[in-house]
């Protein structure tokens, strides 16, 4: 069966380690149909945007696609692209793997986390008001009139919206997701002895709607107790339930257990549409040097694979990218080796296609 897929290359090293990813999935034997298309930097002085609408066309006529790390300019005026394509798209979920692989050193040894984020709400809605505007001084006597509440008149507010039905939808994606892929326990993360009325709505609805998955079993732990014990035992954790801000600090907290962002996949999901996409930024410094790791945008691949349920296509990506780790023969230098970005794709790609020969069996290699 073949995909059609929307390839957004980004800007950096974008073009780099996305053409990697696509030579590995090609290696899997998953057939792969792609539309490619710019956005970002590279194409904000030829469009007069960093986001055209063709783009958001092509991932609604698709309906998933493979992206790579985009900068958006600054002093434009325009917000950024990664935002702009999840509201536009409502891609509602992040999700974030941490997982230890072999041959990467790292504090600890088998982690195996799976961090789901809401990604529409919180502080990152985009609810703000500058200090010294008039919109802050028309707030400020609002919220002086409804109650004890002052705002210094030199402070910047941010509002923090948390919705039933917001966190409702999440809370149902991460047990589904859960369920999926045969994890056990949801962890959700929040603050509400501090803050009732939303991180409070969060726990509330996570409480309640886990009754309806009876089979995964569920805690919550308040933010800062488990960023403790993130840091100290990890593998007592599953799968981390997380509102917006902290589910952005938190599993990039992960991925630096796992051996930093140039092993994390991630994916931004919608009930309709999905992006995947490395977390890492887009390294301007080493761009066009054939330096760059394209580990976490080969696993971002894998995840895409996952979506679109080629599972053994999915599976050969994971183990080739482990048997080539765990040889140590290849490694670009930020896992203390020397080689450049085309070499671990080839590497990687031609462990995928001895896998899919064999029927795939991964082996350690």
């Amino acid at each position: 069966m073949s995909h059609r897929v929307t390839l957004i290359p980004g800007d950096g090293i974008g073009p780099e380690v996305t053409g990697a990813a696509r030579r590995v999935v090609e290696a899997a034997g998953v057939e792969v149909e792609w539309e490619v298309h710019d956005a970002g930097a590279v194409v904000m002085e030829r469009e007069g945007t960093p986001l055209p609408d063709r783009v958001l066309e092509s991932i609604r006529h698709t309906r998933t696609a493979l992206k790579g790390p985009i900068t958006t300019p600054v002093g434009t005026g325009f917000r950024s692209v990664n935002v702009a394509l999840r509201q536009g798209l409502d891609l509602f979920a992040a999700v974030r793997p941490a997982l230890s692989l072999p041959g990467v050193r790292s504090r600890f040894e088998g982690v195996d986390l799976l961090i789901v984020r809401e990604n529409t709400e919180d502080l990152y809605a985009g609810i703000e008001f500058r200090a010294g505007s008039s919109e802050l001084d028309a707030l400020r006597e609002r919220l002086r009139a409804l109650g004890p509440f002052e705002v210094p008149h030199d402070a910047g507010v941010t509002v923090k919206p948390i919705s039933v039905t917001g966190t409702r939808r999440i809370v149902h994606f991460a047990f589904d997701l859960a369920q999926r892929f045969g994890r056990r326990r949801i962890t959700v993360g929040h603050k509400a002895s501090i803050m009732p009325h939303s991180d409070g709505v969060f726990l509330a609805v996570a409480t309640a709607d886990a009754a309806h998955y009876p089979d995964v079993e569920f805690e919550e732990l308040e933010i800062d107790e488990m960023a403790l014990t993130l840091a100290s035992e990890p593998e007592r954790l599953d799968v981390l339930l997380l509102p917006n801000l902290y589910g952005d600090i938190v599993s990039d907290l992960c991925a630096g257990l796992v051996g930093g962002l140039g092993l994390a996949p991630g994916a931004n999901i919608g009930w309709e549409y999905a992006v995947f996409e490395p977390v890492h930024g887009s390294a301007p410094d080493i761009a066009g040097r054939g330096l760059a790791n394209p580990v976490a945008t080969i696993l971002s691949a894998a995840m895409m694979l996952d979506h679109l349920h080629e599972p053994e296509g999915a599976g050969a990506v994971r183990a080739a990218v482990r048997q080539v780790l765990a040889a140590g023969e290849t490694r670009t230098p930020d896992l203390g080796g020397t080689a450049g970005t085309e070499a671990i794709a080839d590497a990687i790609a031609g462990a995928a296609a001895r896998i899919r020969e064999r029927g795939g069996d991964a082996g350690d290699g």
